[in-house]
């Protein structure tokens, strides 16, 4: 399929895309709201719920502004390429769960990231609130695989 094609169809039948989508993929985290679909023998995912989808569309933001050094970025609405859409994705929700859950360790894989995002504003009060330098220090020890050498 042209690829193109493929990604004007997927906008299409993807109006609601989630922003999680490449930590949702690799399995590193999962949503409540999250919903897998198949296009053309690739997987995409939607989110249900459009005030899930903007709530984390705002802390997403909050985010890359706050981990631009860490990223070693100069422009926050630049696009990312996968490492480091995975490092602020993973590694930012790796934070906010260190935050929101006192003296645990945070784990491997985020188990919904609506609930996370929620018990976040339930702690601050609001995503502009969170204690980004404690959150910037997850993103940026967020190590990916490693690549396979043969």
């Amino acid at each position: 399929m042209d690829q193109d094609v493929f990604r004007k169809t997927y906008r299409e039948m993807n109006e609601r895309a989630c922003v999680f989508e490449k930590g949702n993929l690799s399995g590193m985290c999962r949503c409540s709201q999250a919903e897998r679909f198949c296009l053309a023998e690739r997987e995409g995912v939607h989110c249900k719920s459009e005030d899930a989808q903007e709530s984390c569309i705002d802390f997403m933001e909050l985010l890359r502004q706050h981990s631009r050094f860490a990223l070693k970025s100069s422009d926050a609405s630049e696009v990312l390429p996968h490492n480091k859409a995975m490092r602020i994705q993973i590694g930012g929700l790796r934070g906010v769960y260190l935050v929101t859950h006192d003296e645990e360790d945070a784990p491997v894989q985020i188990e919904d990231v609506r609930d996370l995002l929620q018990a976040a504003i339930s702690k601050f009060g609001d995503l502009s609130k969170l204690p980004y330098q404690e959150i910037i220090k997850q993103v940026a020890a967020y190590k990916g695989r490693r690549r396979r050498r043969n």
